[in-house]
């Protein structure tokens, strides 16, 4: 599944103040590679997933996946557009925390309409994919971070998606569980046939894919060799992952109000996303006054 992004653009407003999150990024992709895109927060790169995932919408320009235009998709076929063609893998993971590794990889099939013997057919076949048959029944709390994260791959891979988009998806892991979770990305890269595009600041996640894009100010500004990202890019310290992550709350804050006030949502849930974010974003101020850094 091809990717083309031509011309790319995404403004958020909060009150008088425009932001600009991309600036006419334009970005090919072809059927069946595995990309990385690295930057520095704030550079768009999770905003540019986002758009060609259809979890958010362009200010103008356009992407096309295989030989839908996404930019010019309705809500409802947006819907669809994510359960058919997309598989998204996120930091957060996004598992039922209640139900077992099988039971949340199957949750995207039920959505579809499939039959109970086709969802356990494709459970065990998924779980043996990502070498967790034997845990099929923990839930995500007896599972370690780097099986919750392979679990969350599995569900991605539910409904046979051609395009598989990570957003930094070994971004809570150790050194041993991020090998491990980016082996299996490249596993269903190249078994698997299924076209990646990774978002990450872990340049020995970078080196694991066969191109290396560089996001600056919402555009993409170089590609870079695998063997030559460990030059390029250093692994940021705690403190700078901390304020990263303070500022990507804050990004999430603006385009959570921008959307409660274009009726994308009704005030409850506003109310309690913003408060999720808010306490988020609390305790990492209170995790870098412990190291001595202050921040407003």
């Amino acid at each position: 599944m091809e990717v083309t992004v031509k011309n790319l653009v995404k403004a958020y407003k909060m009150g008088k103040v425009e932001v600009q999150a991309l600036r006419g990024l334009n970005l090919e992709v072809e059927k069946g590679d595995i990309i990385s895109i690295i930057g520095s927060s704030g550079s768009g790169k999770t905003t540019l997933l986002n758009i060609i995932g259809g979890l958010d919408t362009a200010t103008a320009g356009y992407v096309k996946v295989g030989e839908v235009d996404v930019t010019s998709l309705s809500i409802p076929k947006l819907v669809e557009y994510r359960r058919r063609i997309v598989g998204h893998v996120f930091q957060t993971l996004n598992l039922v925390p209640t139900l077992s590794a099988a039971e949340n990889v199957s949750l995207a099939m039920i959505a579809m309409g499939k039959s109970k013997g086709e969802r356990n057919k494709r459970v065990s076949e998924l779980l043996k994919t990502v070498g967790l048959t034997d845990r099929a029944a923990h839930r995500p709390e007896e599972l370690s971070g780097g099986e919750q994260q392979r679990v969350a791959l599995a569900a991605a891979l539910a409904n046979d998606p051609e395009l598989i988009l990570a957003d930094e998806p070994t971004g809570e892991l150790d050194t041993m569980n991020s090998k491990i979770v980016v082996d299996y990305l490249r596993k269903v890269n190249k078994e698997l046939g299924k076209t990646v595009i990774l978002v990450t600041h872990d340049p020995t996640v970078a080196r694991a894919c066969n191109r290396i894009l560089r996001i600056e100010d919402g555009v993409i500004k170089a590609e870079t060799s695998p063997t030559n990202i460990s030059e390029e890019e250093t692994p940021l310290t705690i403190i700078d992952y901390l304020k990263n992550k303070i500022v990507e709350i804050d990004s999430q804050t603006i385009k959570l109000e921008a959307d409660f006030k274009a009726d994308k949502m009704t005030s409850d849930i506003y109310i309690a996303t913003e408060l999720k974010l808010s306490q988020t974003r609390e305790s990492f101020k209170e995790e870098l006054h412990k190291l001595g850094v202050t921040i407003t």
